[in-house]
């Protein structure tokens, strides 16, 4: 598995909840969708996290598309847990039980093109510990039935992580991981365990991939920003200001050695920590190839990451 997977949120297209809040990325174009995770590919990248919700369904049917014959060559990561109706392209709420999980699961391969998951991953991040045992173990059965090669669960809760590290057969935990959001205590669990840090919001959702400020489009999560999604103004408006001027106290670091903004973002994950695989989303092709070229330059040296630290008070 590459060190930098991208992550498919924002190529599922439009989606929203039951209440009609944005949970998508706004508009797509499917093809460019196709054409960018083809230049991943060729770019080195063969790590691709998706998940059953994203777009409804959509964001799986495009990964499949674009991956066409080449599904072999990579890692492919999804996860279940929204219930949705696809018809509408809303998510109607959740479902934390071991028989919607194995409908989700053989829905997911239909809409994959494939005949298993490499890593399945449960999508409820506060999910009760007691039933994600009972998950764990359905993905154990999952696992001897040749479906899933290794599971995790997609929670920034350690405790909660820990319930699924149990199982032989968890390999990862997905939590949110940034320059500007610090997880100590997951990266610790994962360190200690040897599991994987899937790193989501790599770039602070937009934020560290250069975004400034300006309304976005309705249909885009930003534009109406949940609780849970910080680093965006309530009223629409865009960036928050502080976190505006916390990027700019540590660009000057993150863009040295010739990287961009965003290259400067992945390579602090790598030097954060050796289990780090951070998922970027991604639209377009130039987006597919500024993240992969991260690749190339690698980590922040040890300096480098000291001094972001300072210049950020921690």
């Amino acid at each position: 598995m590459s060190a930098l997977g991208f992550g498919c949120w924002a190529i599922g297209g439009e989606h929203r909840t039951a209440d009609g809040q944005p949970v998508g990325w706004g508009k797509v174009d499917d093809e460019e969708s196709v054409r960018a995770v083809r230049r991943a590919l060729d770019l080195g990248v063969t790590f691709f996290d998706t998940a059953d919700s994203y777009g409804t369904g959509h964001s799986e049917e495009i990964l499949a598309k674009a991956l066409g014959k080449r599904r072999d060559d990579v890692v492919l990561a999804t996860k279940w847990g929204n219930v949705f109706d696809a018809d509408t392209r809303t998510l109607t709420g959740t479902d934390a039980t071991p028989e919607y999980a194995r409908r989700a699961l053989t829905a997911s391969l239909r809409r994959l093109g494939t005949d298993r998951v490499d890593l399945y991953q449960l999508h409820i991040s506060d999910a009760d510990p007691v039933r994600a045992a009972e998950l764990r173990d359905a993905c154990e059965e999952f696992v001897a039935e040749g479906l899933v090669r290794a599971y995790g669960w997609s929670t920034d809760d350690p405790a909660r992580a820990a319930v699924f590290a149990k199982g032989p057969h968890c390999t990862a935990v997905q939590h949110t991981l940034n320059v500007l959001q610090d997880a100590p205590d997951v990266v610790a669990l994962c360190e200690r365990l040897e599991l994987a840090s899937v790193n989501r919001g790599p770039l602070a959702m937009g934020l560290l991939a250069g975004r400034r400020g300006g309304p976005l489009e309705a249909g885009d999560i930003r534009s109406r920003p949940p609780a849970w999604l910080p680093g965006y103004a309530a009223d629409g408006s865009g960036a928050d200001p502080e976190w505006l001027a916390r990027i700019d106290a540590v660009r000057s670091v993150l863009t040295s050695d010739g990287r961009s903004l965003a290259q400067g973002a992945l390579a602090w994950l790598w030097a954060r920590s050796p289990r780090a695989v951070p998922i970027p989303g991604f639209r377009t092709v130039a987006q597919a190839e500024e993240n992969a070229g991260a690749l190339a330059k690698g980590p922040l040296t040890p300096a480098q990451s000291a001094e972001i630290d300072r210049l950020l008070g921690r």
